[in-house]
């Protein structure tokens, strides 16, 4: 098992619905949830014309590989409901590896740590409250 940090984000629909549904199919596929932050609502990142989100994030036990926990995260994103959009645009819900263990990915459709990570308040706040040792806010 490795201990992995999971963002969650939704500015569609019923947001806190979403981050609910996601948890739930996380935690169906395999993901125990260890802990969670509490839940942030923020301006949106990159294209500021769209609902504020409400974000948060996970600290979970994953029993597989990174590339297993991509799979899993794009198929919670599915059964919650997320539709097609453009780069940084609206979503039902968003499903994000931000750290596996202390591992680095460097692949095409994966990079771990999240790239960005460091610069997206919306991501570490609610990171900073599960293990403000990572990543100072």
């Amino acid at each position: 098992m490795t201990v992995c940090y999971l963002g969650l984000g939704s500015n569609l629909g019923d947001r806190a619905q979403n981050l609910e549904r996601a948890r739930v199919e996380l935690e169906a596929h395999g993901a125990r949830i260890l802990r969670q932050s509490s839940v942030h609502e923020t301006e949106p990142f990159g294209v500021r014309a769209q609902p504020w989100f409400l974000n948060q994030v996970l600290e979970v036990d994953w029993p597989g590989t990174p590339r297993a926990l991509l799979t899993t995260a794009q198929a919670v994103e599915a059964a919650v409901g997320r539709t097609e959009s453009f780069r940084w645009g609206p979503r039902e819900i968003d499903v994000d590896i931000l750290l596996f263990g202390d591992l680095v990915v460097s692949e095409e459709d994966l990079t771990i740590p999240h790239a960005g990570l460091a610069e997206r308040e919306f991501v570490l706040a609610p990171l900073h409250e599960l293990r403000p040792d990572i990543l100072a806010s």
